[in-house]
């Protein structure tokens, strides 16, 4: 099957999306399938080897200038190319700040909208872009926020149109009246017309379904799967077990930002002290965007005041190889978000090499931990409750190791790559006869 799977791009951060779908195109192509991953408004960032293609549909410029300056939507297409030049969009990419979604209400309205709004000219070009150069028998989106192109796909090549749900409801929610109305609107729209929604567990599919009241059975869920090469092998124990004179390490993995919750997880790590003393330290590893300095600046004005700077490192965004070798250094990794998940891809990447994990109590978290037995949940946004939790780990090693070893097991029996791909490819396949079946 000819499978385009056009995933937006994050900039120069690394991001969920991102890592999972390139994984889901390598593990598609080792089914057998021919895949294209094409990344949207910016090239991708991953910690893998890059599948996608060096051609960036929706060009991130070329949105910006269509909605901001409204003579460019009659630019000759030779510029418009020039504007999607992967070089120039990964170098503006890697230094801009990320947009607050209170400043994207028009654009996001406007993307949505696809072939019908300002974005006309930028959509057809992607449509024409693949049909020239893919002919693609199946399209899969990684998020319904690109459902306007979706539409477009679907009324002009006559192909079926998948897109992934994984945080459009909070994105829209941040977005000012009257653009989040209109936003969600767009997306209920665009929903109830896509041939396929995959959500990544029940908790969210089940959250989605009400929220673009869709009936249940319309979202399939498809748990997300890791490459599993490099990490440690199942039945292994804690890789670096303490020795009573050696500090507990906490870990923090993700993106550096306050709905991640990384304060919080810095204000336990001052409780902690009253009982480990410095026998305890954190330390975080993940994407710090120019927004999020001062955040993090705050955060370590705080700890110095604490007197706390000694037991706390950051060690910057990792690549693959360094985010295994620092979640194999730790004792525990810590999931405090703000917001709720809807992949916890942290957690499994943590089970997967034999370290136990604290999570908030909302999102896919709860979900996740019942179905690996990987750790303890805390409840959300409560510094006592996540203090407490991380401390009976610390205190008690070998719940730690039972945790992490159940964890493991079916971290490497159940989320890897190639059973993700294989549910995807079960979803094309019933999509491609349905498809099929309806236009004779």
């Amino acid at each position: 099957m000819r499978i385009a799977l056009i995933t937006a791009g994050a900039g120069g951060m690394y991001c969920g999306q991102c890592l999972q779908g390139n994984t889901l195109a390598a593990a598609l192509r080792d089914a057998g399938e021919d895949v294209f991953l094409v990344p949207a408004y910016t090239p991708l960032r991953t910690d893998e080897d890059d599948l996608s293609l060096e051609h960036v549909v929706l060009g991130g410029l070329n949105v910006y200038l269509h909605q901001r300056v409204g003579v460019c939507r009659w630019m000759p297409p030779i510029f418009m190319h020039w504007l999607d030049s992967p070089r120039l969009l990964r170098w503006i990419g890697e230094r801009a700040a990320a947009t607050a979604p209170a400043k994207l209400g028009p654009l996001t309205v406007a993307m949505l909208r696809g072939d019908q709004g300002p974005q006309r000219s930028v959509v057809q070009t992607a449509v024409r872009w693949l049909k020239e150069n893919v002919q693609p028998e199946v399209v899969h989106l990684s998020t319904a926020l690109l459902a306007g192109l979706g539409s477009a796909i679907r009324r002009q090549l006559h192909v079926p149109v998948v897109a992934g749900l994984a945080g459009e409801d909070l994105f829209v929610s941040q977005l000012p009246e009257p653009y989040s109305a209109q936003a969600r609107q767009q997306l209920c729209q665009h929903a109830a017309e896509l041939d396929g929604l995959v959500a990544p567990s029940r908790h969210y599919a089940g959250r989605m379904a009400e929220y673009l009241n869709l009936p249940p059975e319309r979202i399939t869920v498809v748990p997300p799967g890791l490459n599993l090469a490099g990490h440690l092998p199942p039945g292994s124990a804690l890789p670096y077990p303490r020795q009573p004179s050696e500090r507990r390490r906490i870990g923090y993995l993700g993106r550096i930002a306050p709905e991640k919750g990384v304060h919080l997880l810095v204000e336990a790590l001052d409780i902690l002290r009253d009982r480990f003393g410095d026998q305890v330290e954190l330390v975080a590893a993940g994407y710090l965007g120019p927004a999020e300095r001062t955040y993090l600046a705050n955060i370590e004005r705080w700890l110095a005041e604490r007197r706390l700077t000694h037991q706390y490192r950051y060690l910057g965004a990792a690549d693959r190889r360094q985010k295994i070798a620092f979640l194999q250094s730790l004792d525990v990794l810590c999931l405090p978000s703000i917001q709720p998940e809807a992949r916890g891809l942290p957690a499994l990447e943590a089970w997967a090499n034999g370290v136990p994990v604290v999570a908030a109590d909302q999102g896919a978290f709860p979900e996740l931990l019942a179905q690996t037995g990987g750790g303890l949940l805390f409840r959300a946004h409560d510094v006592v409750d996540l203090a407490r939790n991380v401390a009976r780990l610390l205190e008690n090693p070998a719940l730690a190791a039972a945790y992490a070893r159940q964890a493991q097991e079916v971290v490497h029996r159940q989320y890897h790559a190639a059973n993700m791909a294989e549910q995807i490819r079960t979803l094309y396949r019933r999509i491609a006869c349905t498809t099929a079946m309806s236009n004779p």
